[in-house]
C-alpha cells in the first residue's frame, strides 16, 4: 500500500485584522482512508494553543478548485484562477484560509496517483471499521 502523502503548503489566514498572515499547513492523504484528506495547522495559530487537524472529503477539495462546494463544516471555493479559499466552520467561529491553487492541484495529483478516483472502495475495510466502532476489534 502506498505511504501517506504529506504536502506542505503556505496558507494566507484571512482575518479581520489588517495585513496578510501567512502560516504553514500540511495537506495529508493516506490510502488507508482513501476518501478523506486532512489539513493540519500548527498550534501557534489556534485559539487554545493546540494543533488543529481538519478532515474532509478528497472530492470536496477537488471540486472546490473549480466551483464553490460544501455546506457543512468545510467549504471550498475558487478565488480567481490562482487561489482557492477554504472555510472551516466550528462552534468558536469561522476560519478562512487562501491557498495557491497550483499547490492544491499538485497535492490532488499525488493523491490520485496513489489511489485513482473510483478505486477508493477497494481500499475501504468496512468490516474492520464496523468492528472498531462496536468495540469488537
Amino acid at each position: 500500500m502506498p505511504a501517506t502523502i504529506d504536502h506542505a503548503v503556505q496558507v494566507r489566514l484571512l482575518a479581520t485584522t489588517p495585513g496578510p498572515h501567512t502560516v504553514p499547513a500540511v495537506l495529508r492523504y493516506h490510502p488507508c482512508d482513501p476518501l478523506a484528506v486532512r489539513m493540519s495547522f500548527p498550534p501557534e495559530i489556534s485559539l487554545d494553543g493546540a494543533a488543529v487537524d481538519w478532515a474532509f472529503a478528497r472530492e470536496l477539495l477537488a471540486e472546490g478548485v473549480h466551483s464553490p462546494v460544501g455546506r457543512g463544516d468545510v467549504r471550498v471555493r475558487p478565488a480567481g484562477p490562482e487561489r482557492t479559499v477554504m472555510e472551516f466552520h466550528a462552534d468558536e467561529g469561522v476560519a478562512m484560509v487562501q491557498l495557491r491553487t497550483v499547490d492544491v492541484r499538485r497535492f490532488l495529483a499525488r493523491s490520485y496517483a496513489a489511489v485513482p478516483a473510483g478505486q477508493e472502495p477497494a481500499l475501504l475495510d468496512v468490516d474492520r471499521g464496523l468492528a472498531a466502532l462496536f468495540g469488537a476489534a
